[in-house]
């Protein structure tokens, strides 16, 4: 009797001690939700259970204790959105709540097109008086560490990761003149490429279609590209042509990949003017090619078939030479303006007709400086031109004169047929290539492209629940596990125990974007809640308060 009397009790007291941990109350605990985990498998019924930044448990948790319980029926539970490309870097430390990204379920962003937070110099702050003025933003960093301590000490909303410019650090070392670098200064430009990707960025990015980045050569982009090679990262590339030469820009960007020996993405690949509509299955075709030849290209995309960055990016790049303040004198300059105006025109032999491609009608002014200008946002080109009496070339100039080259517009400069087929692709990515905005406070201005408030929903529901273009499933790997591996970012982009708890919860049937490029200034809806490790940010329409976003570092980070 004594001796199965203990037997008893010793074993009681092993099924205590192997009891789950798991029986522990939940932070949050979601549940009866349809899972979708971002690896691109089907969708299933199932609970969420988290504890502190962590996803612990995933299946039938009801039974299990929760401080907090969030019913998800009818609705989807998924990763957080990684925005491949997001242009926040300066904007979250003028507004950290990122409201325009977390209404739309984005809880990592991406950032450093060409052009990055760091490194800084007197050289790299040229032109940004007027934002930092506007914003009374402070530049208090020279490096990538002190840029990413400045974040965590201003607290985010969102998760953050960043490339190193290559324009930046050209800009760094030799300013923005049109030649090529100096040993010194190549060399110098390594160093900060190096010394990025050891404080934490994730790759190298180019953006050739605008000045400086027009200026370097390829050989100078592989030596670059070869520092943040050999720290484990990837190069980005905004293409040196996405029209009438986008096949030698894509062969470009091949070549820095073999040269460098690197995986390459394109950032929101498109092919843009009239002329070049239809041509998108051509570029998926030599994509596929080269990938089936081993080369690692990768790329992403927007769900719009307008584009929107600076005015005077339309005029010929030799104009920029020096900055801006030059670029501004030689449009005063009317013998220089002439030549300007030809090229524009396509009048001077080897140029391009850029008002052929898109019009003046497909030209928004989308924000502006200067304040006497300010009547004109959401006008089109066409329409400035004649309550002037002039030609829109003509036009074009002056406005951007007016603004001392800061004048931004959107180009409608794409067809649907071919910004859908780059969405259908396996290896095509999301992004917004938009900074976050916000419908109230000092980022509420202005006509932006509506990318920055309505890009994922737009996806979920106009190009999956709508016209099926993509099953759910997919378009959430796209969204999620897909740039996350493309990044390295580890532990996030999948629904997964023992990953980081970035989640949204959605509803399939009323998911959409809302804002339009007339009324850009609204937020989507079907967005129920977003969580950041752990941490509601949006819940009921609303931020939550809470800014438990992290700096997301890269694979050559040393502590």
């Amino acid at each position: 009797m004594m001796r199965a009397f203990l037997a008893a009790i010793v074993l009681s007291v092993v099924l205590v001690s192997c009891a789950p941990r798991d029986e522990e109350p939940f932070d949050v605990l979601i549940i009866n939700g349809q899972i979708v985990d971002g690896s691109g498998n089907p969708w299933f019924y199932g609970d969420v259970g988290i504890r502190g930044e962590k996803i612990v448990r995933i299946g039938k948790l009801q039974e299990i204790a929760s401080e907090h319980t969030i019913d998800a029926a009818g609705k989807i539970i998924a990763p957080g959105f990684v925005d491949m490309l997001g242009q926040s870097s300066l904007t979250l430390l003028v507004d950290n709540r990122a409201m325009s990204k977390i209404s739309q379920g984005i809880t990592t962003e991406i950032n450093g097109e060409g052009v990055s937070a760091a490194p800084v110099n007197e050289r790299t702050l040229v032109g940004l008086e007027s934002m930092l003025s506007k914003y009374a933003l402070e530049i208090d960093w020279h490096d990538f560490a002190g840029y990413f301590k400045r974040l965590e000490t201003s607290k985010i909303a969102i998760n953050v990761g960043s490339l190193v410019g290559a324009t930046q650090v050209r800009t760094y070392a030799m300013g923005s003149e049109d030649r090529d670098p100096t040993e010194n200064e190549l060399s110098s430009m390594k160093q900060q490429v190096r010394l990025a990707m050891k404080q934490g960025t994730l790759g190298l990015s180019t953006s050739l279609i605008y000045a400086p980045a027009t200026f370097a050569k390829t050989n100078e982009l592989i030596e670059l590209a070869k520092v943040s090679s050999e720290e484990g990262g990837i190069y980005i590339t905004h293409l040196r042509d996405e029209g009438n030469r986008i096949q030698e820009a894509i062969h470009e960007a091949l070549d820095i990949a073999r040269g460098a020996s690197t995986p390459v993405e394109i950032w929101h690949l498109k092919v843009a003017g009239k002329p070049n509509w239809g041509k998108m299955a051509s570029v998926v075709g030599m994509i596929n090619e080269h990938r089936a030849q081993g080369i690692d290209l990768t790329a992403d995309v927007y769900p719009y078939a307008a584009s929107s960055t600076g005015l005077s990016s339309r005029i010929p790049s030799w104009a920029h030479d020096g900055g801006s303040a030059r670029l501004v004198g030689r449009l005063k300059d009317m013998d220089t303006r002439q030549r300007i105006r030809r090229e524009m025109m396509g009048a001077a032999p080897g140029t391009d007709n850029t008002m052929a491609s898109t019009g003046p009608e497909d030209i928004l002014i989308a924000g502006v400086y200067n304040p006497q200008l300010k009547e004109y946002e959401g006008k089109r080109l066409s329409e400035i031109a004649r309550m002037w009496g002039k030609h829109p070339v003509d036009m074009l100039m002056d406005l951007v004169v007016a603004d001392s080259a800061r004048i931004t517009a959107v180009f409608f400069s794409m067809s649907e047929q071919d910004v859908r087929m780059a969405m259908a692709q396996p290896w095509a990515s999301f992004c917004t290539d938009g900074g976050q905005r916000a419908i109230d406070g000092p980022l509420s201005d202005g006509k932006p492209h509506p990318r920055a408030y309505g890009s994922f929903p737009r996806i979920l529901g106009k190009y999956v629940r709508d016209e099926k273009l993509l099953s759910m499933e997919e378009a959430i790997r796209k969204m999620t596990s897909l740039p996350a591996n493309r990044l390295g970012l580890r532990q996030r982009g999948l629904l997964k125990e023992g990953f980081f708890a970035d989640v949204v919860i959605f509803d399939p049937h009323t998911v959409n974007d809302k804002a339009t490029f007339e009324d850009p200034h609204q937020y989507s809806v079907g967005i129920e809640v977003v969580l950041v490790n752990g941490k509601t940010v949006w819940e009921g329409g609303k931020f939550t308060g809470n800014l438990p976003g992290k700096v997301l570092r890269g694979p050559g980070y040393v502590n």
